[in-house]
């Protein structure tokens, strides 16, 4: 079962993720456990069982980039193993310049405020990018799935440059 079924959702990159967290609650207490604790072994392995993809299937739906994923590895498009490089060349360039951006963050003049601009910049992308993949991803029949693919590969750096700049905000919190 595919995890928008599990939930009863359509398959679609835009979820009311407050419907989602609903019903993950009301499945979560349906499937607990504990309300096994007088079954059989067989019973309590399945509702652990159960409860294990219920688990990954909300942590799954519940964040874009892990939902835009999920969608093309349902698409038949697998990331997950896949050691493929961003072949965008503006996109690796722009790369550089993040790095070269991150290098100087805690030496700036105004660290802080050169951590926040960077937080807002690159929030910013991240949002325009997700964007552009939820589009794509809406009409699969339509969508470039490796177009699609490439995108994903961006948003994951992005999303690695965010931890990066929370590790750089942190050591100069320990620094403090």
């Amino acid at each position: 079962m595919n995890h928008f079924a599990l939930f009863d959702l359509p398959v679609s990159p835009n979820l009311d993720l407050d419907e989602l967290q609903s019903r993950y609650r009301r499945l979560q207490q349906a499937l607990h456990p504990d309300r096994f604790a007088n079954a059989g072994e067989r019973d309590k392995l399945l509702a652990m069982q159960k409860t294990s993809q219920l688990n990954d299937a909300y942590q799954t739906l519940k964040q874009p980039l892990s939902r835009a994923e999920y969608l093309l590895q349902l698409q038949g498009v697998d990331l997950q193993h896949e050691q493929q490089t961003i072949k965008d060349t503006e996109f690796l360039m722009a790369q550089m310049e993040w790095r070269e951006r991150l290098e100087t963050l805690s030496s700036a003049d105004d660290p802080w405020q050169a951590i926040s601009a960077a937080h807002n910049d690159l929030k910013q992308e991240t949002q325009a990018l997700q964007q552009a993949v939820d589009s794509a991803l809406e009409d699969t029949s339509q969508a470039d799935l490796e177009a699609v693919a490439e995108d994903i590969r961006k948003l994951k750096f992005l999303h690695k440059l965010a931890r990066e700049i929370d590790a750089i905000e942190e050591q100069l919190l320990d620094d403090v």
